[in-house]
């Protein structure tokens, strides 16, 4: 996996390695695998899905971090039969709205704790929060 670190990623383990708290470099350790499994769980994903020639189900690989590096890994190998790729939703961002999880760092107001992906794509109506009773008007981009 190709994974380029974000800037909240980066300070969220920037964070764990400045906690004087820590009792051993094992106890810190755990807590920098744990917040790293936490961020990438967090991330939606690529697979690489197969079938052979004869139509049977084939391998499948995954994760991959984006289609280019998916493509890439399949230009390498011969398997034979065909391939497409599939987009892999973050089982982290899903629980996390499930539970109620407030965000930050993704828009210009302060007052909006919503997912990215709640922020329009939509013409005139780009970066503003979808959220009826949010007063964002402005995504800030990751």
């Amino acid at each position: 996996m190709r994974i380029t670190p974000r800037k909240e990623e980066v300070a969220a383990i920037v964070a764990l390695l400045e906690d004087p708290t820590f009792e051993s470099a094992n106890h810190l350790a755990k807590a920098v695998i744990k917040e790293v499994g936490e961020i990438l769980q967090m991330r939606d994903w690529v697979a690489l899905v197969h079938t052979w020639s004869d139509g049977s189900r084939g391998l499948n690989f995954a994760p991959f971090a984006s289609e280019a590096e998916a493509k890439s890994f399949a230009s390498k190998m011969a398997f034979g039969g065909s391939g497409r790729l599939v987009k892999l939703n973050s089982p982290g961002v899903m629980l996390a709205n499930h539970d109620g999880k407030k965000w930050k760092g993704y828009c210009q107001d302060e007052q909006c704790t919503h997912a990215p992906f709640t922020h329009s794509a939509a013409s005139s109506a780009r970066g503003a929060c979808q959220i009826p009773t949010c007063p964002c008007s402005k995504f800030r981009p990751t």
